[in-house]
């Protein structure tokens, strides 16, 4: 009797313990991360941390020739992975942006958090430790967050114009006026921001750089104070219907980008249609003027009008005669 009762005891414990279990671990998972904190550190863990920038550049970042930063600017994780998430697959897939280097979004597919927090700490490549600048909730934090809220919205901008595809303008100004007017003012421009080397608002943030606009929207701006999508329960296409909103009702203050960068898939065009006959006529003598047959057509003109004048003094000659 005393063996039986011994393994009914057992088996009971062993019931309530893969019972328990799992429902404690995720318990105790979802009170420890904060994903809001992980995405402020990946926008710029040096001011989510209030840290000194570590001197020199990143050790990484001697492995690219492409991108021109230097200094504090080249240990976030956005300098090398993009706004988007997708590094060199994404929207810093061509231009000054470009490293080379891969994006994040790849490794929330196939990797858990725990081996997303061995990489940033350097178990795959010591010269990506940043274990020795942030501690481990922190890096707990960032791994959470590039697992569970890093998302693919290049599928909803185009990828020509920057402006959001399938949004809902009126509800993101709904959104908009509730959550964000109080600070940044009904026209999106109470508040300046160092954008590119130039202060601006968010209408040139939503304009030139629609995906630094969703991410901030969604997770805030490190080291500063302010409202975010996440936290109020915005899903994806909130942060999208802000954006559109911004986009269609802001002043910009700058131009965009003349060439902008393709995403895979994308179809180019050799140029924009001409407007009238003038502009038509205009752009087809650029055209010619470009290429290396002007110089002869330019010489078969001149003969021509050669011909004409000695034929015309010939005429006269004759009239005279």
């Amino acid at each position: 009797m005393k063996r039986t009762a011994s393994i009914c005891v057992f088996l009971t414990l062993v019931a309530l313990t893969l019972r328990i279990s799992p429902t404690s671990a995720l318990s105790q998972t979802s009170t420890q991360v904060d994903i809001p904190h992980g995405g402020a550190l990946y926008d710029n863990w040096i001011a989510a941390t209030g840290q000194q920038a570590p001197a020199g550049n990143h050790p990484l970042w001697s492995r690219q020739a492409n991108n021109p930063l230097s200094g504090p600017d080249t240990w976030r994780c956005i300098a090398c992975h993009g706004w988007d998430y997708q590094g060199k697959d994404g929207a810093y897939r061509s231009g000054t942006n470009y490293t080379g280097f891969p994006g994040v979004l790849a490794d929330a597919q196939t990797q858990s958090v725990a081996d997303i927090t061995d990489i940033l700490s350097g178990e795959n490549d010591p010269s990506h430790d940043f274990s020795k600048y942030i501690d481990t909730a922190g890096l707990n934090d960032l791994a959470a967050f590039i697992k569970t809220a890093t998302i693919n919205d290049n599928q909803y901008i185009d990828p020509f114009t920057y402006d959001v595809i399938g949004g809902d303008s009126t509800h993101g100004k709904t959104l908009y006026n509730s959550a964000c007017a109080t600070c940044h003012g009904d026209d999106g421009a109470r508040i300046n921001m160092n954008f590119e080397g130039v202060q601006a608002g968010l209408g040139t943030l939503a304009s030139i750089d629609p995906w630094r606009f969703l991410h901030k929207t969604r997770f805030g701006t490190a080291g500063t104070p302010m409202v975010i999508g996440y936290t109020l329960g915005w899903n994806p296409q909130d942060g999208r219907d802000v954006l559109l909103y911004a986009q269609q009702t802001f002043k910009t203050g700058l131009e965009k980008p003349t060439i902008l960068p393709v995403l895979p898939g994308d179809q180019t065009t050799a140029g924009e249609p001409a407007q009238n006959v003038f502009t038509g006529f205009l752009t087809a003598i650029g055209a010619v003027m470009a290429t290396a047959g002007f110089t002869m057509l330019l010489g078969a003109i001149l003969v021509i009008i050669l011909f004409i004048v000695l034929w015309s003094m010939r005429n006269n000659k004759q009239r005279r005669e």
